[in-house]
């Protein structure tokens, strides 16, 4: 793909200053990039290379005032960072939807509909009853399961697998082995010490502007007509366990390796870290902000809280916590050192008591 740098300003709402009609084929960082490449300076710190930067074209703030020559086409913007980050962003786009038509060998069941423009990846499988909107791209390895819905503009990428009755939305991406659908983990104790299936007969649903990470797996939930629900925004990183019944408000992001069990209702933008642990059937509030292995074992009802540890508490009072806990090693010796001098004088003044006494 190509684009002039007049183009490209016109996209950024930018102002070009050079030749506009220079051809831009690929991004680059500002120190390696070459020509054809069109590079961003955002931190003071990386302005030295904009004087020997081999970049056609440089994504600048509409202030900047260079201490040297520069021999490189200047796009001027109100932020250089947040500029790139769409070029960056039409570039995936672009590049994610050129595939269309079929490959073979795949499968489509009976009754099913696939929209326009669409991408079926050699080896996908497609169910019955299935309903595939516009411009979804499904790769190789894919499977669909029956009566699954898909919105607009949706990709699927290699050995994703949707499990019957799952409802995903428009403009989500679902990257490569995330499983949509699978049982929750329901086991009932036996008398005998063994463990009896519970069947999972319901489903998930997976609302627009989506994303999830390779090897995340949402559960479906239990009773039929209920649903393990994922709001409109959100976006979930890699190996993360969403379990049956669970419901994400939407534009929460929650970051690798993270557990979420059983009917916790997690609320709307909402920052989980990685490795965070949640108990089951839990409230989480509105705009909390969870640090990197805590475990949340209660509701969280207050909005705006930042915690952190296991169990999580607020994260300055954690904090204020940990700088006492690192000093104990310090303060036992101490303690020590004490004792055996209040033991040491205890002992003089008993000797000295006897001796008065005698």
């Amino acid at each position: 793909m190509e684009f002039t740098v007049n183009q490209i300003a016109g996209m950024l709402k930018g102002e070009v200053q050079g030749n506009g009609q220079e051809k831009i084929n690929m991004l680059g960082k500002i120190q390696d990039a070459k020509k054809g490449q069109i590079a961003f300076l955002s931190n003071p710190k990386y302005e030295q290379y904009i004087y020997t930067t081999q970049a056609s074209a440089v994504i600048v703030k509409k202030d900047f005032q260079a201490k040297k020559e520069i021999n490189t086409i200047l796009i001027l913007v109100d932020d250089p960072y947040s500029s790139f980050t769409l070029l960056l962003e039409e570039y995936h786009r672009a590049i994610s939807y050129q595939k269309s038509g079929t490959e073979e060998p795949s499968f489509i069941g009976k009754n099913s509909v696939v929209g326009k423009d669409c991408y079926r990846g050699a080896f996908s499988y497609i169910g019955h009853n299935v309903k595939v909107g516009d411009n979804v791209k499904i790769y190789p390895h894919v499977y669909v399961g029956d009566n699954v819905t898909i919105g607009n503009h949706t990709i699927l990428h290699p050995n994703v697998k949707l499990y019957a009755d799952t409802k995903i939305g428009n403009h989500c991406v679902l990257h490569s082995g995330a499983v949509i659908g699978s049982d929750g983990f329901g086991f009932a104790p036996q008398e005998d010490g063994s463990y009896k299936t519970i069947p999972q007969l319901g489903s998930v649903i997976i609302e627009d502007h989506v994303s999830i990470g390779s090897n995340t797996v949402i559960d479906c939930a239990t009773l039929f007509g209920d649903a393990t629900t994922i709001h409109k925004g959100v976006k979930l990183d890699n190996l993360i366990q969403i379990a049956h019944n669970v419901e994400i408000g939407k534009n929460t992001v929650i970051a690798a390796q993270t557990g979420v069990s059983g009917s916790t209702k997690v609320g709307e933008n909402n920052m989980i870290a990685g490795q965070v642990g949640f108990a089951g059937h839990l409230v989480i509030a509105n705009n909390t902000s969870i640090g990197a292995q805590a475990g949340i074992s209660k509701s969280i009802t207050e909005e705006g809280q930042r915690l952190l540890g296991s169990p999580a508490f607020d994260i300055k009072e954690f904090f204020r916590s940990y700088a006492i806990f690192k000093r104990l090693p310090d303060l036992n010796y101490r303690l020590r050192e004490l004792e055996k001098k209040t033991n040491a004088n205890n002992n003089v003044s008993q000797a000295q008591e006897i001796e008065n006494d005698e």
